[in-house]
């Protein structure tokens, strides 16, 4: 007999038992191994589709915001186009009423008051000013400057040449007014 065939036979039941528990814990050890790495893998998937799904709602949230934001603004450059009609419209008010036609002033009158009702439903409103308020440059269209015609009035509105309109929250345009120097 050969010593490695006497090295078998002489080993013993604990012997045995020691190199069992050291090649299962080295199995054991390979597991958890390949178990943490497929742990940190799912976590980083999971941390990636977090991400992912992140951005998507930011993306839906911004473009149902644009998309309202355009319907909002869709109808006002139609609205601005029809603005100076609005305008000839008062103008013509102010002259019909110097003359003695009445019927035709109140047709007039009638045609206009539909029409900026209709601009009204669509969220057109008129920027309030008047002569003796005061001028900011955020909110008005200086025209020219006159002198005043009291220190009172010097660096307020004189007087208004064309109305100011909203849009909803929106200025499309700006009052157009006359100061005092």
């Amino acid at each position: 007999m050969s010593k490695k065939e006497t090295k078998k036979e002489v080993e013993t039941p604990e012997e045995t038992t020691i190199n069992e528990t050291a090649t299962e814990t080295t199995e054991a050890t390979v597991e958890l191994t390949v178990e943490e790495q497929l742990a940190a893998d799912l976590a980083q998937e999971k941390d990636k589709f977090l991400r992912l799904f992140a951005e998507f709602e930011n993306y839906k949230r911004r473009t149902t915001k644009e998309r309202i934001e355009l319907f909002s603004t869709a109808s006002q450059e139609v609205i601005k186009a029809l603005l100076p009609v609005l305008d000839d419209f008062d103008r013509a008010l102010l002259e019909m009423a110097k003359s003695e036609e009445t019927e035709l002033s109140k047709g007039v009158e009638l045609i206009k008051n539909k029409f900026s009702s209709t601009l009204e439903q669509k969220g057109l409103t008129i920027v309030e000013v008047s002569s003796g308020d005061l001028f900011n440059a955020d909110d008005h269209e200086a025209i020219t400057q006159i002198p005043a015609p009291s220190d009172a009035m010097k660096g307020k509105i004189i007087d208004v040449i064309e109305k100011g309109y909203k849009l909803g929250d929106r200025v499309i345009r700006f009052p157009k007014v006359v100061i005092g120097n």
